[in-house]
């Protein structure tokens, strides 16, 4: 049986790739149980430095599964919903970038999903969208916390309570997408980008994904905190000593994520 996310490792970047193309790669049960385990298998794995998650066809992902959602009860719904955030969840907090290259459609459960990556990237041509209501739905996959962080609460209430989805420049502008590239050209410079977060220092890249992650919640005194205490475990690292050491020395670092 096909998995329906494929894996591939491009060097130091690992490759996710959605691959249901017949139902522009619907989140059902089984994605949202190969997404978790290959983001729990990711973390394990020291040689990896960055992810990029993208779709196969038309869609990065046009929204979870509606054939299979449509026979769940309250109980089956939220037990979804449960799933669809542990999977995301576990993306989100990988010890290294994420980066989401949206190729298409990225509605509902695909929009939430891009929001779970650390940044953006979008083809001239993506949508990005949380139409549940049209349905009589509501997001379930984080897209209520995860859209009003990014983008503010206005853009998130109009987004979620209206229903219209947005093209790629409107996404750009509010900065639900970082950066926006013609569709030829979109994985190529996802990709690039991993790679240059690869070349960085691992622990370094780690740990500031973490206080930013835990930081954007907290007060600001607590974010100070947490930026300070970081600051000090990297002088704890090797690789810390190599970064000074290369730029004195006025030659490339050689990090080994020590």
């Amino acid at each position: 049986m096909t998995e329906p996310v494929r894996s591939e490792r491009r060097g130091p970047v690992a490759l996710l790739t959605l691959a249901r193309p017949a139902v522009l790669n619907a989140l059902d049960r089984a994605t949202l149980e190969c997404l978790l385990g290959l983001a729990t298998q990711l973390a394990g794995e020291p040689d990896v430095r960055a992810v990029v998650v993208t779709g196969e066809g038309r869609a990065f992902a046009a929204g979870a599964d509606i054939a299979e959602m449509r026979r769940l009860d309250p109980a089956g719904a939220q037990a979804f919903s449960q799933l669809g955030h542990r999977a995301f969840a576990a993306l989100e907090s990988l010890p290294f970038p994420t980066i989401a290259a949206v190729n298409g459609f990225a509605l509902g459960g695909g929009c939430e999903l891009a929001l779970a990556c650390d940044f953006v990237y979008a083809s001239a041509k993506a949508r990005f969208g949380q139409p549940e209501v049209n349905l009589g739905l509501l997001p379930g996959f984080g897209g209520t916390s995860r859209l009003p962080r990014r983008v503010g609460l206005a853009w998130a209430k109009e987004l979620a309570l209206g229903g219209e989805p947005i093209d790629a420049d409107t996404a750009l502008r509010i900065g639900l997408a970082n950066r926006v590239f013609p569709p030829d050209e979109l994985l190529d410079a996802a990709l690039r980008m991993g790679e240059t977060i690869a070349r960085k220092g691992p622990q370094a890249v780690a740990l500031a994904k973490r206080v930013l992650q835990e930081g954007q919640d907290a007060d600001v005194r607590v974010s100070h905190a947490l930026e300070q205490s970081a600051f000090g475990l990297v002088f704890a690292t090797s690789d810390r000593a190599e970064g000074m050491d290369a730029f004195l020395e006025k030659r490339e670092p050689k990090f080994k994520g020590e």
